[in-house]
């Protein structure tokens, strides 16, 4: 079947998640054409926004069913160099979506801004701990934009998603009650914090008994109806337990499904397309542009040529790593040589965990939301003195308690049998009466965890797999090591009749394990073509007008949900794009 040339469109965005929502909501308000191809449909009038099939964890959350088709696409993994990548099967460590909105529609819903200090993290650890303190492995950098840069758009992003919280630090005025070490904020909250469940309840005395600061994590999902600076609105949660892997039914979950297609599909100047898989980016490597988008129209088979003036890949990290190496823009990184930059620079979270059983606690497990999550940022990233330690980065302490569903929402004592009359008691006897303390960590780069493309296998349309090279290197399990006993202290202080096992994080990396969806790196941004894809407007340095926005473009992962920054960064390069239509430059 012959490829179909289509007229040309002003921006092309690829993927139709949280990223494109905001940057067409900044393109389209100053009257810039835009056009989105996501490869899935749209959710909102299905079951998965809709009682009672909403309510279906085996199809929903153990079958995946709002996630990426593993049959059609997936990834390869290796440990090392010296090993040949098999392909992953069934991916359980973390959860592309698919379909409209994208991850940000079955997402929890924690929403952070970053420590000020984040987008300039190697200047930052070098004047703490000295140059000699990074390893030569560990090819930290600055992202070449500052939290400063960016606070207004974080600002705009909480109130456009209602989010609900309580403020830390107000124009570097610290407030009772909330984080004191987050970065700067103009005021409180657009929301109040959710409420405090009873595993918060007691996480928060004893964090406080020893010492710590403990917090309210801050949610998209609503404390109560709000309308947004758009007019979109947000029901108040009911705290059903049906967050992450699932669509928010009452419409309370900060979304792209609920507060941006809606909004966008009025606008005359804005065209979604579904179930359109790109396959590749047309690039004129002389003149450095790109000029067009090559898809396929899943429904039909039919391939199309998508000229555009402008180009904006934000899709997930690995597709936008992928459509950068299979279209040849960019040099791909090779870790012998150290050189190119597509690829570098892949994290992921070293996250842990521990279980705690109370016979006089009745917890209600059943009760919560995405994010009823009681925080300390204590251990966190550079919040305490890394001296002599041996490691850089840290994790957030949280409790949490956010579904206590049937299939997966059972904590069991350590030595319960996996099945039989013990197991069922167990079940009973605990259901309500147990809570986790969880971390999540730091990733910081290192020269031998990044992506490429498998040379062995490919995906249902010929393309090779991503490949990921990763395992969990030195610093990681340093540092997991040093959080996990601090959060185990705290479990043995609780007062929990029964403690389970806190195992910090060893290799190898597992991808049977979910630990979460933030995956980073891959189009890493900075101020230096020699060490990164895109410069500090995500622009490509190779071509000027394709723009790359989404955790691909972070230089690491933070011990935070990469959803503010990325949520920031998307608006601002919609601002950005809109500065390039009117007149085509590099902006650096």
């Amino acid at each position: 079947m012959a490829i179909k040339k289509l007229p040309s469109k002003t921006v092309v965005m690829i993927g139709g998640g949280l990223t494109a929502g905001l940057a067409a909501r900044q393109l389209t308000s100053a009257g810039v054409d835009v056009l989105v191809l996501e490869r899935g449909g749209d959710h909102t009038n299905g079951p998965a926004a809709h009682l009672p099939n909403q309510r279906d964890e085996l199809r929903w959350d153990s079958r995946q069913g709002l996630v990426q088709d593993w049959s059609v696409e997936t990834y390869t993994l290796r440990y090392s160099g010296a090993e040949t990548a098999l392909p992953i099967r069934w991916m359980e460590s973390y959860l592309p979506g698919e379909g409209l909105g994208g991850a940000a529609n079955h997402w929890n819903g924690h929403t952070w801004r970053w420590a000020d200090y984040d987008m300039e993290l190697r200047t930052r650890n070098e004047q703490r701990y000295g140059k000699s303190a990074i390893p030569a492995a560990m090819p930290l950098q600055d992202w070449g934009v500052t939290y400063k840069e960016l606070r207004p758009y974080h600002e705009l992003f909480e109130k456009l998603f209602g989010l609900a919280g309580k403020a830390g630090n107000i124009n570097g005025k610290i407030q009772a009650g909330g984080n004191p070490y987050e970065a700067p904020r103009d005021g409180e909250y657009p929301q109040k914090p959710l409420e405090i469940t009873q595993a918060g309840v007691i996480f928060t005395r004893t964090a406080m008994q020893m010492g710590y600061k403990p917090f309210p994590t801050p949610a998209a999902n609503s404390s109560g109806a709000y309308t947004n600076p758009d007019g979109q609105k947000l029901g108040a949660c009911q705290y059903c337990g049906h967050c992450e892997r699932f669509i928010c039914e009452a419409q309370a979950k900060g979304s792209p499904q609920v507060l941006l297609y809606p909004m966008l599909k009025q606008r005359k100047n804005f065209e979604v397309r579904l179930r359109c898989h790109v396959l590749g980016l047309s690039y004129d490597a002389k003149a450095k542009k790109v000029t067009g988008v090559h898809y396929v129209d899943l429904l039909t088979g039919q391939e199309y040529e998508q000229p555009a003036d402008v180009v904006m890949l934000g899709a997930f990290t690995m597709t936008n790593t992928k459509l950068l190496l299979l279209s040849k823009i960019g040099k791909a990184y090779d870790p012998v040589t150290n050189t190119g930059v597509v690829g570098k620079n892949f994290c992921y979270q070293a996250n842990s965990g521990v279980t705690m059983f109370f016979k006089n606690e009745w917890l209600n497990p059943f009760l919560a939301t995405g994010s009823t999550q009681i925080y300390m940022d204590d251990f966190n990233n550079d919040n305490f003195d890394h001296n002599g330690l041996g490691f850089l980065g840290g994790g957030g302490i949280g409790a949490s308690m956010f579904h206590g569903r049937p299939i997966r929402g059972r904590r069991l004592p350590p030595g319960t049998p996996q099945w039989g009359t013990a197991w069922k008691k167990a079940s009973q006897d605990w259901y309500a009466h147990s809570m986790a303390l969880g971390i999540q960590g730091s990733c910081y780069p290192h020269r031998e965890n990044y992506i490429d493309l498998d040379p062995n296998y490919a995906d249902a349309y010929g393309r090779p797999l991503v490949r990921m090279n990763f395992d969990w290197r030195d610093n990681e399990v340093k540092m997991s090591a040093f959080v996990t006993k601090k959060m185990e202290e705290i479990a043995k202080a609780s007062g929990a009749d029964i403690v389970g096992p806190a195992n910090s994080l060893k290799p190898h990396y597992n991808t049977q394990s979910y630990s979460s969806t933030h995956i980073t790196g891959g189009t890493i941004m900075g101020a230096d073509p020699k060490n990164s894809v895109v410069n500090q407007h995500l622009q490509h340095w190779d071509a000027d007008n394709l723009f790359i926005v989404g955790a691909s473009v972070f230089a690491h992962n933070s011990g935070y949900n990469p959803t503010g920054p990325l949520a920031a960064l998307a608006l601002r390069v919609g601002d950005d794009m809109v500065s390039y239509v009117k007149n085509p430059r590099r902006l650096a």
